[in-house]
């Protein structure tokens, strides 16, 4: 901490430095001493004496009354105490400045305040920025630094930093360095601004220029929601200007976002337009018409393979061990590659460098558990772990719909979904899933020098899911009794892990090195046992299953590289190597081996980008990726390019296109009757082409103040893609039968619309959002024409709003879309062998030719914020209510064949579900 000061006062004073030395000045005073007076007196006095600014509404804090002897009491806790006993706030801004709150909201009221007192003749003003203690001696030359949070020492990425005055200006990196070249003079003054932080303000002088310059932020007061999209990013959710279809989160304030239990950094995305989120079963995003797989997830430079839990309820990364999250819809830099869609880029935080800090989130569902601490003066650790747990609110919620209907019918007619024809026969029975999972996070972070440091990540997360379920046989399917047992049990995780060398080379390069290793499990027993009596009453007894293992690893080495040219120009660079096996077996009743895939692969290459900024309004982004990879023996080429162009100060035009490849892919493999299943294989030189896409996109974005209207609009081409099935035939007692496995391979295309309504500030913000949007796909092996994608939804309607209240926070959510295309048994039909023995098979829909139900829900939320008498957040309570008026979403339908007969089976998401969170931070 002493070498932090001595580098700060190095460097120069910035507006923080004012509201230390209050604080310094708030520890140190001692005061012995009784006061028998108003508080606004007491106040006066304190104010007078120690030379301190303190705003207060005198109307208001005239009316408490102080009678207190204080024996060599701190400054510090005579505030506290007399805040305390009057049920009032205090808050500290950066300029040195105390208010004295009697509600946290009256904060942007006192400052007004305070500016009209400041008018006034004879008041006490603070200074917001020393004056030049010299005139200008350099001239036209470069600086450069480092954005951290005052208290923590964590790197503020994507913060803003501005010459005062004129046009220049940067966006910190990951690591929250900037770089600006042609500074005016060195009287000049820094300004700098981030979400959740207040302002900060930094004079330049002839000694701070040479080396870099550190400038801590202080966090903002939790105030009015201010909830924007725009290229300042000051809120919850925000996108950049000069870069198409990307948007930016910050963990931080993820509690100004509606709350279904745990803040959930992947939730959070799916609320936004172009990002699916009618997928309860998946927090991964479906982007723009893609699946999950097509979308490359990286946490710490390692790619995570499985992104949700509980399926899909909770996402696989704790919000309480993430940084900052972008998310890029499409049209993404040359930096990133491997995936057809999307890039879903996540930093995990380095830990408190200054003191141990601690919290946890109790949920109803989970515990939430974490812990920062500096190590020593070089480094800190940062630890987190999360946990589902079972109990009777578990089992209500998720054994809420195991109830069953008989349809109607007769035997031997077919049974389709929902009843079908007149005369087929159904039956259905619904069922929800159940399951536990936990996570854990740790990361140790050590600075070698100024210049260069190390960081180690680890993640391991894991999830059991038993889905397992008894089928009671009606009476036109079975005479007399007989049930079927359906053994069905998943678990599947992560780990991954990656040791950075981060090294600022000089003031205009830097770099980032990363030895990564990821792994991924799915494991799955799906059993099908029982007994069944046909019309003559004999017994049958029948057992058949599978069991499936597909798992994977990634170990890979790759250095990215910034070099800042000068204002207007900047190089991206760098070089990748890796090495992926992949292993996928597909065991049918112990013994037939339908699937034995063992496959390696090694990549590697490289990227390299401009940005350009030729004037202030017109920004480009080309850039190249050259990839080889050995399965093929090929070097495959992918150009990118970006562009925006601000017509005006509220109009921007944006554009962007791009050539992408996809070398391992998560395969779908048709399974009609007991829904489709993914497993990831490795593209060859064979049968599994490398998958490749193309990108066009474009839009126009109107913004001022308090509006934001952006309509965007997109195309894509796909080819390579891959689909798997196994067709078996001639099975019968005592002949083993054929079965073929087939790799098909199609094309897709998806084109769509979005557009975004938003209301940024004020006590009520939200957004409405609705996407026109189509995907389909084609593979010869269902014929010659397009078909709907798995994921393909026709509209989509989000509306997002919040309300804030003083300490409470009200939000509500609707969400809309049409319902997912499926593939399903239209009739069953029995063959005849030549020796008597009979079997079943079923014809089935056009690929993907049924949809589902509409889907549709509202979700509420309440959050109270408990804060400490400084204004500090110290933790919340929080009520959600998901899916309020319990509409029955269908996730997927299975079915059954029995004696010539379907049994449909209904697989929901969630219904109604209460859920309680209490969150809690101390130090």
């Amino acid at each position: 901490m002493k070498k932090l000061l001595l580098l700060i006062i190095i460097m120069g004073c910035s507006a923080g430095a004012f509201a230390q030395q209050t604080q310094k000045i708030l520890k140190k005073t001692n005061i012995d001493h009784f006061f028998t007076c108003s508080l606004d007196l007491l106040l006066d006095t304190v104010s007078a004496n120690y030379h301190l600014n303190i705003v207060f509404e005198r109307d208001s804090v005239s009316k408490f009354d102080i009678a207190n002897h204080f024996f060599n009491e701190s400054l510090k806790e005579v505030l506290e105490k007399v805040c305390r006993d009057n049920k009032l706030h205090y808050w500290i801004e950066s300029d040195g400045t105390i208010y004295i709150l009697q509600n946290t909201d009256d904060l942007a009221r006192l400052k007004k305040l305070n500016t009209l007192r400041q008018s006034a003749a004879g008041a006490i003003k603070p200074i917001l920025i020393e004056k030049p203690k010299a005139p200008p001696a350099h001239f036209m030359f470069t600086i450069s630094g480092r954005i951290t949070d005052q208290a923590t020492g964590e790197s503020l990425p994507s913060a803003t930093v501005k010459i005062r005055n004129t046009t220049l200006s940067a966006t910190a990196n990951t690591d929250g360095g900037f770089t600006l070249f042609n500074i005016p003079a060195d009287t000049c003054v820094v300004e700098v601004s981030y979400s959740g932080y207040q302002p900060e303000y930094l004079r330049l002088t002839s000694k701070n220029i040479d080396n870099p310059i550190l400038i801590g932020m202080f966090k903002a007061l939790n105030t009015l929601n201010e909830v924007t999209i725009n290229g300042k990013k000051s809120g919850v959710m925000n996108t950049d200007t000069k870069k198409v279809g990307v948007l930016q989160l910050s963990p931080a304030n993820l509690d100004k976002l509606p709350s279904l239990g745990e803040k959930d950094i992947m939730r959070a995305f799916q609320l936004m337009p172009g990002v699916g989120a009618t997928n309860e079963s998946s927090s991964g995003a479906y982007v723009r018409g893609g699946t999950p797989d097509q979308n490359l997830v990286v946490f710490d430079g390692f790619t995570v393979y499985q992104v949700d839990h509980l399926y899909g309820f909770f996402s696989a990364f704790n919000s309480n061990a993430v940084k900052d999250v972008q998310l890029y819809k499409g049209g993404f830099s040359s930096k990133y590659g491997g995936r057809l869609s999307s890039v879903t880029e996540i930093n995990g935080k380095d830990g408190n460098k200054n003191e141990a800090n601690f919290g946890v989130d109790l949920g109803l569902l989970s515990i939430n558990l974490f812990a920062e601490t500096p190590i020593t003066d070089k480094s800190s650790l940062m630890v987190a772990f999360r946990r589902s747990y079972q109990g009777p609110f578990y089992d209500k919620i998720f054994k809420q719909f195991n109830t069953s209907t008989a349809v109607g019918g007769a035997p031997g007619r077919g049974a389709p979904p929902g009843g079908g024809p007149p005369g087929g026969g159904g039956f259905g029975e619904q069922t929800t899933p159940a399951s536990h999972f936990y996570d854990a996070d740790l990361r140790y972070t050590y600075h070698i020098n100024r210049n260069n440091s190390l960081a180690w990540s680890l993640y391991s997360g894991s999830d059991k899911t038993d889905n397992s379920r008894q089928l009671e046989l009606p009476s036109f399917i079975s005479a007399g009794s007989g049930n079927i047992d359906i053994t069905d049990y998943t678990k599947y995780g992560n780990l991954g892990s990656s040791l950075k060398w981060f090294s600022q080379w000089n003031k205009q390069l830097h770099s980032n090195t990363y030895i990564t290793y990821s792994s991924y499990f799915n494991d799955r027993n799906r059993t099908t046992a029982g007994t069944a009596k046909d019309e003559n009453g004999n017994q049958t007894n029948f057992s058949n299953g599978t069991v499936e293992t597909n798992n994977l690893k990634d170990i890979g080495l790759k250095s990215e590289w910034e070099w800042q040219m000068d204002n207007k120009l900047k190089l991206l660079y760098g070089g990748f190597l890796s090495r992926q096996h992949i292993n996928y077996d597909y065991i049918q009743n112990d013994t037939s081996k339908l699937i034995n895939q063992h496959n390696t692969a090694i990549l590697g290459g490289g990227y390299a980008e401009l940005e350009i900024d030729p004037t202030n309004k017109l920004h480009l982004q080309p850039g190249a990726r050259l990839t080889w990879f050995n399965p093929t023996s090929r070097v495959y080429a992918e150009p990118r390019f970006s562009a925006s162009y601000e017509l005006s100060d509220h109009y921007t035009l944006k554009a962007a296109t791009g050539q992408f490849y996809q070398f391992m892919n998560e395969v779908t493999r048709e399974d009609v009757v007991n829904g489709n299943r993914n497993f990831w294989v490795l593209s060859n030189n064979n049968n599994i082409p490398v998958s490749m896409s193309r990108h066009i996109m474009g839009g126009v974005a109107y913004e001022n103040n308090q509006f934001l209207i952006d309509v965007e609009g997109y195309y894509k081409t796909l080819s390579g893609l891959t689909q798997y099935t196994i067709r078996q035939s001639g099975f019968a007692p005592g002949s083993a039968g054929t079965i073929q496995e087939d790799f098909f391979q199609g094309t897709g295309r998806a084109k769509g619309i979005e557009i975004l309504l938003q209301k940024k500030l004020g006590r009520y913000t939200g957004w409405l959002s609705y996407t026109l949007a189509e995907a389909q796909n084609k593979f010869y092996a269902y014929g010659t024409n397009y078909y709907p994608a798995d994921q393909d939804i026709r509209h989509e309607f989000k509306a997002i709003n919040m309300y804030h209240y003083y300490r409470w926070n009200f939000s509500a959510v609707f969400i809309f879309s049409t319902g997912h295309p499926y593939t399903a048994p239209l009739s069953t039909y029995t063959i005849t062998a030549p020796d008597g023995t009979a079997s079943t098979s079923y014809n089935v829909s056009g690929k993907n030719a049924e949809r589902l139900p509409d889907y549709h829900r509202l979700d509420l939320s309440a959050t109270y914020d408990l804060l400490k008498i400084n204004g500090d957040k110290t933790g919340s309570i929080g009520i959600s209510l998901f899916n309020v008026y319990n509409h029955t979403n269908i996730w997927y339908r299975e079915y059954q064949l029995q004696n010539n007969a379907a049994i449909t089976t209904d697989v929901n998401y969630l219904g109604f579900t209460p859920n309680i969170t209490f969150s809690l931070r101390w130090k």
